[in-house]
């Protein structure tokens, strides 16, 4: 399950319903999808053909045209290269779309009030539109299994807005241990 942040308000939310609610006027979509047709170690072909009614419905209803599934880990060649592309505050011409099989990240989402971190692990399906401002790093493991869609795989650069904010804010996870007590944040500064 998802752990929303707003540091700004001192605000953690762990449940799919209030998760939708702060995320709808951003036109964040947010669900819970089940993980139990693959196994961890499955191929990219299994995990699509075992997802195939999601994907063909996520590409009916936003226009997608294709669907894959990237694996990375700490073995994963230039890893650091390839997060410092996502590290900074950007933009892109079309959703970011991802259904998380495993390991976990935090997607940075800014408005004109307020930064919200959304920590996504296995079975968080997000679709973030497109032109929205944000950033995404990596938890702890280093380690991030989804499914992605594309309406346009050369739409997905990010376009930076070099505002500085993704400076002031640090990633924190605090994994699936993390069972909703209070704890102080340092995500913002």
């Amino acid at each position: 399950m998802a752990v929303v942040r707003i540091s700004k308000e001192e605000k953690t939310l762990h449940d799919e319903l209030s998760i939708r609610a702060e995320l709808a006027p951003l036109h964040v979509e947010y669900e819970r999808w089940d993980l139990s047709r693959v196994s961890q170690d499955a191929s990219a072909d299994e995990v699509l053909a075992a997802y195939a009614a999601e994907i063909d419905e996520m590409k009916r209803i936003g226009g997608y045209t294709t669907a894959d599934v990237i694996d990375v880990n700490p073995a994963t060649p230039n890893l650091e290269t390839m997060l410092a592309r996502f590290d900074k505050e950007h933009t892109h011409s079309e959703d970011e779309v991802r259904f998380i099989l495993a390991g976990r990240g935090i997607f940075f989402l800014r408005d004109a009030e307020k930064v919200i971190s959304v920590e996504v692990g296995p079975g968080d399906m997000l679709r973030v539109p497109r032109g929205t401002t944000h950033w995404f790093t990596l938890c702890e493991d280093r380690r991030i299994r989804a499914i992605r869609w594309f309406q346009d795989t050369t739409g997905w650069t990010p376009h930076y807005t070099n505002s500085g904010v993704d400076a002031e804010y640090q990633p924190l996870c605090f994994g699936p241990a993390y069972l909703g007590e209070r704890v102080e944040s340092s995500i913002g500064i």
